[in-house]
């Protein structure tokens, strides 16, 4: 049973340079740049791709982030191979096959390359700012 109380709202991400990474998320997902704040002492900019709201901030001055670990292949699938979120994803509808090369000439880069997860289930990891990683997968064909 669902429960309709309620509804996702965000990606919360911290970044080195959050101009820069607003910058990409636009490039990448033809997203546009919702607000733009600065709280508590560091720069907000929430963009909108998707269908979603990510939230890109930058580091408080009390902060260290550490630099997660890349993705790891495991033969079978691919992990961060760490607690917490590991990646977050996006469905495309359309030829994941195409998009990914339009996505490499906007300057992607990717960490999984485009596979047969299962059958007629197609997916890839994009490289994104700040060590996160980013799921695409093809909507399956009806």
């Amino acid at each position: 049973m669902e429960n309709n109380r309620f509804i996702f709202d965000h990606v919360h991400l911290i970044s080195a340079d959050p101009d820069a990474a607003a910058r990409w998320y636009i490039e990448m997902f033809d997203g546009r740049i919702a607000s733009q704040h600065n709280i508590r002492g560091a720069p907000q900019i929430n963009v909108q791709a998707g269908g979603m709201t990510i939230l890109i901030r930058g580091r408080r001055d009390a902060e260290a982030p550490a630099t997660r670990p890349a993705m790891k292949d495991f033969g079978t699938y691919s992990s961060h191979d760490e607690w917490g979120t590991d990646h977050f994803g996006f469905t495309y509808q359309g030829d994941l096959s195409a998009l990914c090369e339009e996505l490499r000439v906007k300057g992607a880069e990717f960490s999984v390359e485009p596979w047969e997860f299962a059958p007629a289930v197609w997916l890839c990891y994009l490289k994104a700012p700040d060590g996160v990683s980013i799921e695409i997968v093809q909507a399956r064909q009806k």
